[in-house]
């Protein structure tokens, strides 16, 4: 008879292995054995089409858990500029296409707000994180924001997506210079997965 999966051995739904590294560097120190769909090659893609953050981390989370029959944590993320009326949204990926880099998003979001003024490119970055069960059921959900704007050029090379554009007022720095070790703490990423994480905790811990 096979084992049960255990949460323990937590699948990351995503390829983005920056993404994935942060995700394992603030799980590992609780235990847990974290890969991305990179490390199971039988994963599946799974189309991002809900209408929220939070309906695509269900999404990912589910469809991916009940393929695999393991636990799956995913997580949908994305930027939300006011002046923009909260795009790019779920399209933050895409934003400037199917096939698009980061460097493509960063460019048309700055096209997109031309030369607005620092006080009216508000904005903030969202996560919704979902956990399903080795049967695709939703065991755990949280979400979180991280509020700053968006500068006029990129800075700095850290980070990933929106981050050397995304400036957090109080530091007066974008992620993109502030480092991984200062993101842990301050990112919507990071506040979301600390919410989650009593709640993972309470599942692994159950007979």
């Amino acid at each position: 008879m096979t084992a049960p999966a255990s949460i323990l051995d937590l699948v990351i739904g995503t390829h983005n292995r920056k993404k994935g590294f942060e995700l394992a560097e603030m799980l590992s120190p609780w235990g847990f054995r974290v890969v991305t769909l990179d490390d199971a090659p039988d994963a599946i893609e799974v189309e991002e089409h809900g209408d929220s953050f939070a309906a695509n981390a269900a999404l990912k989370a589910t469809e991916q858990a009940q393929h695999l029959g393991r636990w799956v944590l995913a997580d949908d993320s994305g930027l939300e500029v006011d002046a923009l009326g909260g795009a790019p949204g779920v399209y933050s990926a895409r934003y400037a296409g199917p096939q698009a880099t980061d460097e493509d998003n960063n460019r048309r979001l700055l096209e997109e707000l031309g030369d607005l003024p620092l006080e009216r490119r508000t904005a903030r970055y969202v996560c919704c994180v979902a956990v399903a069960d080795p049967s695709g059921a939703v065991r755990a959900e949280s979400h979180d924001v991280c509020r700053g704007r968006i500068q006029f050029e990129p800075i700095g090379t850290n980070g990933f997506g929106y981050d050397p554009l995304f400036e957090v007022v109080e530091y007066h720095r974008t992620f993109g210079e502030l480092g991984p070790t200062v993101k842990r703490v301050l990112s919507h990423r990071s506040r979301a997965l600390r919410a989650i994480l009593p709640q993972i905790l309470a599942l692994s811990s159950r007979p």
